[in-house]
């Protein structure tokens, strides 16, 4: 099978790739490179190209012929969606509508959605389950509750089926070492955690130690990249045997603190973490992790690599020989 994999180039779409080459399918990365990196392309041929431009889509759909999207390309840092809204609702909402164009023009109609747990915003009940009334909090969340709606929408007047998968954490790294996370820059805690344990940059930012959890700090469901992988895989295959669309969390139903992620990364590394403490940032629930029985239901789907250590080995693996000179 032939899959288009947008925005392949990134950090969850290249981990997507490896996993849909390892069991015989092509994938065909599309991505304009503004935020992936061509060297995490190894699985399948690269189409340059910008999902808010039709003629870039033709041209990758005219020569692949794909039989389904995955769909990756969004800007995703919070904080930057704060301070450029148009810039979000550019690229994640009037970027992914273009895409569906593309689709319907090929006659393409299975798709599987990168959404997120941001959709929900604070939440009223733990765990989360995808009943949860969804009122995001930022911007990010808003242009991915707005897509959902969208593909709604179209699924229940067109051929379009989808699969949207809303993440808690995804982190960690493929287990050889070859991809892993690089953004720039890099807001998320693992990698964070790490590079203050490699003694790169200043001291770990930690915000808010005051919250009501166990320890005083966030509590969140972290989800190894890989485990991610293959509940793309099965929503992808439930999607081509003919299953109407559905929506489901992608988690582990567990969340760690992030006191926990720092004694985690000193127990892989052996190194400290130097760290500071910093006022809570606005709109930081203290706990959030999913509730699974979907996943698990429709997708039998059980996490493998998802253990704390396990999570954090890995990324030191991709990370250690880049960051620290023999």
């Amino acid at each position: 099978m032939k899959v288009l994999v947008v925005g392949g180039a990134g950090y969850i779409g290249s981990h997507i790739c490896k996993a849909l080459a390892a069991r015989g399918d092509e994938p065909i990365v599309f991505d304009n490179l503004s935020r992936g990196h061509a060297h995490a392309v190894k699985w399948g041929p690269l189409v340059e190209g910008d999902i808010r431009r039709q003629a870039d889509l033709k041209r990758a759909f005219d020569e692949h012929q794909p039989q389904a999207v995955m769909h990756f390309a969004a800007n995703i840092e919070v904080g930057e969606g704060e301070q450029d809204p148009l810039g979000f609702w550019d690229n994640n909402v009037a970027g992914t509508v273009s895409l569906l164009r593309a689709m319907a023009s090929a006659q393409c109609h299975r798709l599987v959605f990168s959404s997120t747990c941001a959709i929900y915003g604070v939440p009223q009940s733990l765990p989360l389950t995808e009943d949860e009334p969804q009122t995001p909090i930022n911007v990010y969340g808003h242009t991915k509750q707005v897509v959902e709606s969208a593909l709604a929408d179209l699924a229940a007047r067109t051929p379009l089926r989808y699969a949207a998968l809303r993440y808690f954490n995804a982190s960690g790294a493929s287990p050889d070492g070859d991809i892993g996370e690089e953004h720039d820059p890099e807001t998320h805690l693992i990698p964070n955690a790490l590079k203050a344990a490699a003694g790169i940059g200043q001291a770990m930012k930690l915000f808010g130690d005051d919250y009501d959890t166990p320890d005083g700090t966030c509590v969140r469901d972290f989800i190894h990249v890989t485990d991610l992988a293959t509940a793309h895989l099965a929503a992808l295959d439930r999607l081509i045997d003919g299953a109407e669309s559905f929506a489901c969390n992608l988690g582990t139903g567990h969340g760690y603190s992030v006191r926990e992620v720092i004694d985690s990364v000193e127990r892989v590394t052996g190194n400290p973490v130097p760290h500071e403490v910093h006022p809570r940032r606005a709109g930081d629930p203290p706990r959030l992790f999913a509730d699974v029985s979907r996943s698990r239901d429709l997708l039998g789907f059980e996490p493998s690599r998802s253990a704390l250590d396990t999570i954090v080995e890995d990324a030191w693996r991709f990370h250690e020989p880049r960051w620290i000179k023999p």
